[in-house]
């Protein structure tokens, strides 16, 4: 279907506004993948907080050369769709990577992460991170375990001293008086 000068200036900045308002932008093959699988990845991609969307390979060359980022003409080529993350590079790059586990059809080609260009065996690598939620809250633990060991210290000589007045108490031995 032959599309109208005016329409592909249209899709062109739309694809610019995704490459400009994302974090990442992931570049896939999808051959053969009918439409129900595409739109079972575009839910798993949303739940991640990102977009998936099919990209003429011109225009998406057009645009990607107009917001700076030099892409090689080899991986523009045949099926392209794109994978956008807005906020979460490494769970929408997870999404992707778990669907391309499950079906032979989808490959990842490559992409940019914050402007710079990374492989496709790259964003499988960023895959493997663990979810944004989790990595903040490894980071937080990581950030209270100095304070926390430091609240133990100071306790310890007060808790020892307790348990020795404890013990007095239930073994029924009156300390003996000191004399001066």
């Amino acid at each position: 279907m032959a599309h109208t000068k005016e329409k592909k200036q249209e899709m062109v900045a739309k694809y610019e506004t995704w490459i400009k308002d994302s974090e990442a932008i992931y570049l896939t093959e999808y051959t053969g993948l009918d439409m129900p699988a595409i739109d079972e990845l575009r839910g798993k991609v949303r739940e991640a907080g990102g977009e998936f969307h099919i990209m003429k390979n011109r225009l998406g060359k057009r645009a990607f050369k107009s917001t700076g980022m030099e892409i090689p003409e080899e991986f523009l080529t045949g099926s392209t769709a794109v994978g956008v993350a807005y906020e979460d590079a490494p769970g929408v790059a997870k999404a992707i990577a778990d669907f391309a586990k499950d079906s032979e059809l989808v490959k990842i080609k490559a992409g940019f992460l914050n402007g710079q260009f990374v492989s496709g065996d790259e964003i499988t690598s960023l895959a493997k991170l663990p979810p944004l939620p989790i990595v903040r809250s490894q980071m937080l633990a990581l950030f209270n375990t100095p304070a926390t060991q430091l609240t133990r210290l100071l306790a310890e000589p007060g808790r020892q001293i307790a348990q020795v007045l404890k013990a007095f108490a239930d073994s029924g031995a009156a300390p003996e008086p000191v004399e001066n």
